[in-house]
């Protein structure tokens, strides 16, 4: 199958998760991204499609955020990128497409085996949270597995949870975007693919939108986790 088609339904897909559920865009797309194109050109994609997502999705959700905690989150995540962005720049690839895998499985085991957490009452935690996702984000475009499961150990409420993502993903995505075309990491590969991705991108947002709230939460949240795993232990084998 050509390279395309994988890119336009890896993108789909993960629009589509994104949209409906709130989170998943790069924990769907960079593992599946990275085995077709490489860590170097999904990497910088997916902060392209990511900005452009997540802005409209912030819009939507733009009532539940609660900014004083998307602060407490996004400022240590602001110092933690340049370190991913760095390490993007040395790591071996191989190596990097099998941590990511890792992450990626590791976060699907996770939330499929549900265990208890401990209610985090103090805000501080937001520091280290918030930097662990600066790091992998900008490496991977990864940021939502410290930042999913801080907010769990703070007990948000579900719409709450949701506007939080966004608010958090689209200013450390744009770091993110801004470090990329600083280290020159915008090929012409990576602008071929944001263009072929473009209606995807679309349908996935028009979809994900109309489906959010109407499928049952529970089977659906399982289906993508399911999903995850198996990419992410491809990955990492």
């Amino acid at each position: 199958m050509p390279s395309e088609i994988l890119v336009v339904v890896a993108v789909f897909l993960a629009v589509l998760v994104q949209a409906a559920t709130g989170f998943g865009l790069a924990l769907v797309s960079m593992p599946l991204l990275t085995a077709v194109i490489g860590l170097p050109t999904a990497a910088p994609l997916m902060a392209v499609i990511g900005l452009g997502v997540e802005l409209v999705l912030l819009v939507r959700f733009r009532e539940a955020v609660n900014l004083r905690t998307v602060r407490g989150l996004v400022i240590p995540a602001l110092v933690g990128t340049p370190v991913g962005l760095y390490l993007l720049r040395v790591i071996d690839p191989a190596v990097g497409a099998r941590v990511l895998g890792l992450i990626v499985a590791g976060y699907a085991l996770y939330a499929l085996v549900s265990p208890y957490l401990p209610q985090l009452t103090h805000p501080r935690w937001a520091w280290g949270f918030g930097f662990a996702a600066g790091v992998i984000g900008g490496l991977y475009n990864t940021s939502g597995p410290p930042v999913i499961i801080y907010g769990s150990c703070r007990r948000w409420p579900p719409a709450e949870f949701k506007g939080n993502l966004q608010g958090f993903f689209l200013p450390t995505g744009l770091l993110v975007l801004v470090g990329h075309v600083w280290a020159g990491n915008m090929t012409q590969a990576v602008w071929y693919n944001v263009a072929i991705a473009l209606p995807a991108i679309v349908v996935g947002l028009v979809m994900g939108v109309a489906l959010d709230g109407r499928l049952p939460a529970v089977a659906f949240r399982k289906m993508v986790l399911i999903l995850l795993l198996i990419i992410g232990l491809r990955l990492l084998f």
